[in-house]
């Protein structure tokens, strides 16, 4: 038995036509994913699958304890063979879960082990043969890279971080080049007054000067801009609960950013009134350098206070957000179309009963000179699975322009995540065969494949304008 097929996802001999003839020669462009720059810059070798494929993962963290398995064996600390073990036992529950699917794909590529299923019976052998394969160079982080053509990684830093690990790798001169994505949700995080002091007393230090109002705020974040964009930084990220809708005046955010300073809490209101002025001038400044900004909303943290307390954040206690998002995303796009300073914007939405009213929104602010320059952008997080991808490329393409979509990204701390862009561009071309076998679309194979090759990677390219891509010939 081999799981997955050659065919898995591919619904018919026209999608498969489309995968393996357009699709899956195509390389990769991960712009946002969470992976450590430290262990791209060092090159990096796992010992063991735990290493590698569980620490970190809080889908499968997720998976294990409802399915019973103690928190020892999770985040514990239970041996490495102990946990693996444990997620063996638990894969084979995750039937119809996308876990089955990606971890036996994971397995599959790049390991090479097609022909077994994971779970109690097989964990001796696959902990074996993947051990004696993730010592070799080919499984190193950078081996790893090579192993799936991918050409840049854009991982997501905070502005205090000094990139040191983004200039050691950079002067190796490696094949996939690694920038920095400017992520300053920590400047807006003002319910904890001690914590937020502590964090603009350190970006002040950054960008070596004082942080004491507004304009000082946007100056010090200016400056961290620079910094960043000397580094070949091209974008920023946002991950918030949602965009407030209501901005407030330069001198409002002034008095409310001393009072913070003076160790003073703020009603609720006043500070989503001072993260909507600081997102306006921060997109002035992405824009002032051509940058492109993101912003991930509609995600509920830290649901579990006791898993909170014990664990910490980023562990498997976070939810879909049920709040009003566009109405604030519009006002702040209109905010800086207004002021001649909107830059290019990727919009994801954690919502699925969004979907529609995020894709109505990019036509609005369309400006007839970047091809989607406003993007929906592709499923993420609880929506990255088959369902959700084809949720979104079905709204896109009924009220946007799917031909100029950007395609996938990992999203992932995991270095086996990139089969997540196989995983995507199965979906895609079955979507686009599926219209094809229905006569919705014209049965013009270089046609339609063309679209799926600027889908999956030339979109991208032209989209972000990045500096310093490989020179690497790709199928056009």
């Amino acid at each position: 038995m081999t799981f997955p097929a050659r065919n898995f996802l591919l619904s018919s001999p026209t999608a498969e036509t489309l995968y393996f003839e357009y699709a899956a020669s195509m390389p990769i462009l991960d712009y946002h994913n969470h992976l450590p720059p430290a262990d791209i810059a060092s090159n990096r070798t796992f010992e063991t699958m735990t290493d590698i494929w569980l620490a970190g993962d809080h889908y499968k963290w997720r998976a294990m304890r409802t399915a019973g398995v103690d928190e020892r064996y999770i985040t514990g600390d239970a041996t490495a063979r102990e946990k693996f073990d444990a997620w063996a036992r638990t894969v084979p529950r995750t039937i119809r879960n996308p876990l089955y699917h990606w971890t036996h794909m994971e397995l599959q590529n790049p390991f090479g082990i097609h022909d077994r299923l994971l779970g109690p019976d097989t964990a001796d052998s696959i902990w074996e043969e993947t051990r004696a394969k993730l010592a070799q160079p080919a499984f190193s982080t950078r081996g790893l890279l090579e192993h799936w053509d991918v050409r840049l990684v854009c991982t997501t830093d905070d502005p205090m971080d000094d990139l040191r690990h983004h200039r050691a790798h950079a002067d190796d001169h490696p094949a996939c080049v690694m920038i920095p994505a400017f992520r300053p949700d920590r400047v807006m995080a003002v319910e904890d007054v001690p914590a937020w002091n502590k964090y603009i007393e350190a970006l002040g230090e950054a960008a070596n000067q004082e942080v004491g109002d507004f304009a000082s705020l946007i100056s010090a974040l200016s400056a961290r801009c620079d910094y960043f964009h000397n580094h070949g930084c091209r974008l920023a990220d946002h991950g918030l609960s949602y965009v407030p809708v209501h901005a407030i005046g330069e001198a409002d955010a002034s008095r409310i950013i001393k009072t913070l300073r003076d160790g003073h809490p703020v009603p609720p209101a006043e500070a989503a009134g001072l993260a909507a002025c600081i997102l306006t001038e921060l997109g002035r400044l992405y824009h002032a350098r051509n940058w492109t900004q993101q912003f991930h909303v509609g995600a509920l943290r830290n649901v579990n206070s006791r898993l909170l307390r014990s664990l910490g954040r980023d562990v498997g206690g976070d939810m879909i957000g049920d709040w009003p998002q566009v109405e604030g995303i519009a006002r702040l796009l209109d905010r800086l179309e207004q002021s001649g300073s909107l830059p290019r914007t990727i919009l994801y939405n954690l919502n699925p009963a969004d979907n529609a009213a995020f894709a109505s929104l990019l036509g609005c602010f369309q400006d007839g000179v970047t091809p989607g320059k406003i993007q929906l952008g592709s499923g993420w997080w609880f929506l990255d699975q088959k369902d959700g991808i084809e949720q979104q490329l079905e709204v896109l393409s009924n009220l946007g322009l799917v031909s100029h979509f950007i395609g996938m990204l990992t999203d992932s701390r995991s270095f086996l995540s990139f089969s997540r862009h196989e995983y995507f561009r199965r979906v895609l071309c079955s979507v686009f065969a599926r219209d094809i076998d229905h006569g919705l679309l014209p049965r013009d194979l270089p046609f339609i494949g063309k679209t799926i090759r600027d889908i999956c990677y030339h979109n991208a390219e032209r989209y972000f304008q990045f500096p310093n891509l490989p020179a690497k010939e790709t199928s056009a």
